[in-house]
């Protein structure tokens, strides 16, 4: 019997009109231009602004050019999971309000939580429900308005950030060569001390305290963050293409989280892989978190090709991290 795969046909992704450039940020921080491009790579990022806009709205730009582009009706998709650190309200779910927001009345919804590896884990799930046989159409989408839990008066942070949000539509063949190979995924909570928000969850609900002492907004210590990225991304890459047979020059492309250029660079020089074939938009968008895989897929769509082999890897908060080889298929 051939085994189903879940294979990617479409993605599409969505960034807000409005930018923060670096030059913009030098009005509001003590940091200039120089500093953020030699540190990070990031020149600008995109910011969601208007009242009563949410991580849903930008989920449903990224779903709605998805559908349109791959003529996939509302009533067709069963299952809708969205990737994000920054739901709408904690309840009900994000996924729920872009179903709702979509027309989508056929599908059961629900978010995950791991931080920037969530599209990576939201992924596997997917792929998951479709090999099983249960379902055939699979929603993800993968958002975050990080702008909403930033500090503008932390340099060390606020630098990082943009709001985005990117879409896949996931569905079964029985095509060999294409499809969700093989997935590796991890996560080790030594990590929650050094990169969390405070408050906000059952443990320190809001009050007047936390607001005032900034503890809804995002805290990162750097360098033990940085470390821990460059070494799990660059394992976990060589772990993937040590079980699946893959020397460098069979990868088409990786396509890393992006989080930090300094970060891929130096994965790239670990993994002996050159930058060329290395997804990096990181200077247009900064960090969006779970968008940041699937806005890389949109931008290069026209580049790949099918039976293409792609490592999609990641690193975040917890920590969390993985691979996931894919083929390609179209």
């Amino acid at each position: 019997m051939t085994k189903i795969r879940a294979t990617i046909t479409g993605v599409h992704g969505y960034v807000p009109a409005d930018i923060l450039s670096n030059a913009d940020l030098e009005k509001m921080v003590d940091t200039n231009d120089e500093w953020i491009r030699s540190r990070t790579g990031i020149q600008e990022r995109h910011i969601l602004k208007g009242q009563g806009l949410a991580s849903s709205d930008m989920g449903v730009e990224a779903a709605r050019g998805l559908l349109e582009k791959t003529g996939t009706s509302p009533d067709e998709i069963e299952v809708v999971i969205c990737a994000t650190v920054t739901p709408d309200m904690l309840f009900p779910d994000t996924a729920n309000l872009i179903a709702y927001k979509l027309g989508i009345k056929n599908a059961f919804t629900f978010d995950i939580s791991a931080a920037c590896s969530g599209f990576l884990f939201s992924l596997n799930t997917a792929v998951r429900y479709i090999e099983s046989g249960a379902y055939k159409k699979v929603l993800l989408v993968g958002v975050d308005k990080m702008s909403s839990i930033v500090d503008y008066t932390d340099r060390s942070t606020c630098i990082l950030f943009g709001d985005a949000a990117g879409a896949v539509l996931l569905e079964p063949s029985q095509d060999d060569e294409t499809g969700v190979m093989d997935a590796i995924l991890h996560s080790d909570g030594i990590g929650a001390e050094h990169l969390y928000q405070a408050a906000g969850g059952s443990l320190r609900p809001a009050t007047h305290e936390t607001v005032d002492a900034k503890q809804h907004y995002i805290y990162q210590n750097g360098r033990p963050v940085y470390k821990a990225a460059v070494m799990y991304m660059t394992g976990v890459v060589q772990e993937i293409m040590k079980k699946n047979n893959l020397h460098p020059d069979d990868v088409a492309w990786v396509v890393p989280h992006q989080a930090n250029l300094r970060i891929i660079e130096t994965m790239a020089r670990m993994l002996d892989f050159p930058m060329e074939r290395i997804m990096v938009n990181i200077q247009k968008y900064g960090n969006t978190t779970a968008a940041t895989i699937p806005l890389c897929l949109w931008e290069w769509e026209n580049q790949l090709k099918k039976g293409d082999k792609l490592i999609l890897t990641a690193f975040g908060g917890g920590y969390t991290w993985g691979a996931i080889l894919v083929k390609w298929a179209y």
